[in-house]
């Protein structure tokens, strides 16, 4: 599945809920996902970390849903040519 496609699931199907939530309580919810990948790591649960990680980016579509970015335009235009500081796949840099 492309990020366009995924990021557009997302928006029909929390979008109305998204907008009203906002874009810094939907942070908050991203951030809170994160901190869930973070645990299960720590306690090694592979079972969760899928989950978890699945969360994390569906709150990440959620939030660049509401504050109008395009994900997938964006991660082309910084990463479509490879590292974004020496141009390199894979980088090169120091």
């Amino acid at each position: 599945m492309e990020i366009s496609h995924a990021q557009r699931l997302i928006d029909q199907v929390y979008g109305e809920r998204d907008k009203e939530r906002g874009v810094e309580r939907t942070a908050l919810w991203l951030i809170s996902e994160v901190g869930e990948v973070a645990d299960a790591l720590a306690k090694n649960n592979q079972e969760s970390l899928r989950e978890e990680v699945s969360d994390v980016l569906a709150w990440l579509l959620s939030l660049c849903n509401v504050a109008g970015i395009d994900l997938e335009h964006e991660f082309l235009r910084k990463y479509g040519n490879g590292c974004p500081r020496c141009n390199s796949v894979p980088c090169r840099c120091p």
